[in-house]
């Protein structure tokens, strides 16, 4: 049976939701990786360009090819760079990059790999349009692991007896499941990390609204009884006291990152 997919559709709403996680997971994330300056990176599932962003800004890349399925996303990922930036946008499959072998000096997939349906053909695609020597290299959240960012909210959903919301191929996030893919793709060089970060909302409503957005969350909490919405949210709440007097809230989440090299 075909994988579900699941898209985000709204640039603006992800930020919020995940554009400002996944730059602070990527902070530690490039630190690790510390790639030279004046590389040509294909950024894997790019979405609203977040990470592509960092790319440009912290690592002076000589290029930046993004790639994900939402011309929405896209177009976000394009209005926050600047005039003259040198990174182009374009919609298309992690499994099947439009790219010839050996274009990039480097591939990178944030926040993506549990969301592709196959995720060993992604590595794979990843692997061949990279040069020799050349790095390939994910973070994912560790969400079996509970490292995801609002898995309080899917914790307490799961107390309330309602099923998970599992992304379709959340068991890739895992470190040895990311090792086997990257041996299988012919990758040397492996190494892992796991990186934690910690985010701040000014307070609990500013989290509860934030939260509700995620594109398989949305739906299914509109769709609740109100009764039982308000249930969940009280428990959300308690899951997650006020930080200190000012009424901000902290959350805390954990990702699990691997590189490795194109032989050559």
């Amino acid at each position: 049976m075909d994988k579900p997919e699941i898209r985000f559709d709204d640039g603006a709403a992800y930020e919020e939701f995940m554009g400002k996680w996944s730059r602070l997971a990527g902070d530690t994330f490039l630190q690790w990786l510390a790639p030279a300056p004046g590389l040509r990176w294909v950024d894997v599932g790019c979405g609203n360009g977040a990470f592509s962003e960092m790319l440009l800004e912290r690592c002076a890349a000589l290029e930046v090819q993004g790639i994900d399925p939402s011309p929405e996303q896209l177009a976000f990922a394009r209005s926050r760079l600047a005039a003259g930036a040198p990174a182009e946008f374009r919609v298309g499959d992690a499994m099947a990059l439009p790219w010839a072998d050996a274009a990039f000096d480097a591939a990178v997939m944030a926040l993506v790999i549990f969301f592709v349906p196959e995720p060993a053909r992604a590595v794979a695609e990843m692997a061949r349009v990279v040069k020799p020597g050349g790095s390939v290299s994910a973070y994912s959240w560790d969400i079996l692991g509970g490292g995801f960012p609002f898995a309080v909210l899917q914790d307490e959903m799961a107390a309330l007896g309602i099923a998970a919301l599992w992304p379709p191929s959340v068991e890739a996030a895992g470190l040895e499941a990311s090792r086997a893919l990257w041996h299988d793709a012919g990758l040397v060089r492996i190494e892992t990390r796991v990186i934690e970060v910690q985010r701040s909302f000014d307070d609990f409503e500013t989290f509860w609204r934030i939260a509700r957005t995620g594109p398989r969350l949305l739906p299914r909490l509109a769709a609740m009884p109100a009764e039982e919405l308000a249930r969940l949210k009280e428990g959300v709440r308690r899951r997650l006291p006020a930080a200190d007097a000012s009424g901000k809230v902290t959350c805390a989440a954990r990702a699990n990152a691997i590189k490795g090299r194109v032989p050559g």
